[in-house]
């Protein structure tokens, strides 16, 4: 039953609010409350019971489609729904009246809605058909968030993400094909209970892995994602960053931990790693070279992507039978739930300044810490978690995979998660001294309710590093060990 309203309750109020446009911001706040509570009943029986399967109308793979809720699956709806919470709280008051009759005010609550809903359905999924149709509508939803204002720059951005997510979701399906056509099925767990792999599986592999890699926005395949979000509502950045490369990310992790764990050789994953390491020094430099707030933040998310893909090499293939492989893989997902909690509030900052100012220039954002300081103070908690300092969670993520990469002899990504941090310091300082610098103008205040969204998704990506003992169990909840009894 919650599984059920979990996945159906998003999907059914994006209906209503193409029906009621105009009640569009208070049919969100309703989901996000009534979904708060169901997600938060289900962490509570996954903790006590493990991991809480559904067969879809009674039927067990290959005839039923299986949904699952781990460890896993419940931190990203737990995220999920935080993330959307602050974009209604912002949103009702970018999208609402004297705008009720615009079209962006009338669409953003449905698309933001059936977002949700298709995030949901990829995080509960272990069919690798649902998954694809989970991704699809979590694509033209994205596309349509981001030409949500009808201007010619945001149109160009919008077009060149739908051929980069069509493109991605061509590879993903043509490699479910050739699964499907070499064993007849489409569940993970029966993927993984397979015979011996063959020449197809590796194909089918490398598709799956670069269509996802499009749509997480992976090194070299993350050009679309900067203009997508340099001209997208801060709201709808906000969701396009925190959530929509973590839904790829999340796919790519049960695809090669649980259905085909024995392709992982170690020449793919070195592989994997190197696209990471590659991403994290690439969008480094390019937030360095930045001169707008939203550019920053966007080049940021590409180089944080790459953290994530450093998981492969360090918990994959012979390393997942190592003691240290739980604790990376933990990490990654760490980051991932940091990463989407701290670049959402960021988002929602710079919305706060585009509406203060009219601009997000760098150099315009002096004063703003007298102006806005709450705003501020949730901009330097957010950055706290991408450096990866204490006591955020994303300092605990990166001290699991600097342990881990330690433990293993790996030195060079050890090399890579520090060379990333101080990456990440040196540009995340430009738009921090801004703003604690003095204006030669007392710069326009805020309405401080619109800083309180970003302030408490900022403060919940440290409270995951404060209090990290709790969900760093929690998420190993139906940790895949499909590939630690594939090496014994």
């Amino acid at each position: 039953m919650l599984v059920a309203t979990i996945l159906a309750l998003p999907l059914a109020a994006a209906m209503l609010a193409v029906i009621f446009g105009r009640h569009g911001a208070g049919l969100a706040a309703a989901t996000c409350a009534v979904q708060g509570g169901a997600i938060t009943a289900l962490i509570v029986v996954v903790a006590q019971e493990g991991t809480v399967t559904v067969e879809s109308g009674g039927w067990p793979a290959p005839l039923g489609v299986v949904l699952q809720a781990d460890g896993l699956a419940c931190g990203f709806l737990a995220m999920t729904a935080l993330v959307m919470a602050g974009v209604t709280a912002q949103g009702r008051v970018q999208f609402a009246s004297p705008k009720g009759e615009t079209r962006a005010a009338w669409a953003f609550w449905p698309l933001a809605l059936l977002l949700w809903g298709a995030l949901n359905v990829v995080f509960l999924s272990r069919d690798l058909f649902n998954l694809y149709v989970g991704l699809e509508l979590m694509s033209l939803v994205a596309v349509a968030l981001v030409a949500i204002d009808g201007k010619a720059e945001t149109l160009a951005a919008a077009l060149r993400y739908m051929l980069v997510a069509v493109f991605g979701s061509l590879l993903y399906l043509l490699g479910v094909v050739l699964l499907y056509s070499a064993h007849g099925v489409l569940d993970i767990g029966l993927i993984a209970a397979r015979g011996a792999a063959g020449p197809a599986d590796i194909v089918a592999a490398s598709l799956v892995t670069a269509g996802l890699a499009a749509k997480m926005a992976l090194f070299p395949f993350h050009a679309w994602l900067p203009p997508a979000h340099s001209g997208a509502p801060a709201p709808a950045s906000a969701m396009l960053s925190a959530m929509v490369p973590k839904a790829a990310f999340v796919i790519l992790i049960r695809f090669w931990f649980e259905a085909v764990p024995d392709l992982a050789s170690a020449a793919i994953l070195m592989l994997l790693g190197a696209l990471g390491a590659a991403a994290i020094l690439h969008g480094g430099v390019m937030s360095l070279r930045q001169s707008r707030l939203k550019l920053v933040i966007a080049y940021s998310t590409v180089a944080q992507v790459g953290y994530l893909l450093l998981i492969f090499p360090l918990a994959g293939g012979e390393s997942a039978a190592q003691p240290w492989a739980a604790g990376a893989w933990t990490g990654g997902v760490l980051h991932a739930l940091s990463h989407g909690l701290a670049k959402a509030a960021m988002f929602l900052c710079a919305g706060v300044w585009i509406a203060s100012l009219g601009h997000d220039r760098l150099d315009g954002l002096c004063g703003q810490a007298r102006a806005t300081p709450m705003a501020t103070f949730a901009f330097a908690l957010a950055a706290i978690t991408l450096m990866g300092l204490p006591p955020s969670g994303g300092f605990i993520a990166k001290y699991l995979m600097l342990t881990s990469a330690l433990a293993s002899g790996q030195w060079f990504w050890a090399l890579v998660l520090l060379a990333g941090g101080l990456l990440t310091a040196a540009y995340l300082y430009r738009p921090l001294a801004a703003l604690v610098a003095t204006a030669d103008v007392a710069p326009p205040s805020a309405p401080w309710d619109q800083q309180i969204a970003p302030l408490v998704l900022a403060a919940a990506a440290i409270l995951l590093g404060v209090a990290s003992s709790a969900p760093f169990e929690f998420l190993q909840i139906g940790y895949p060990q499909a590939a630690v009894r594939g090496l014994e």
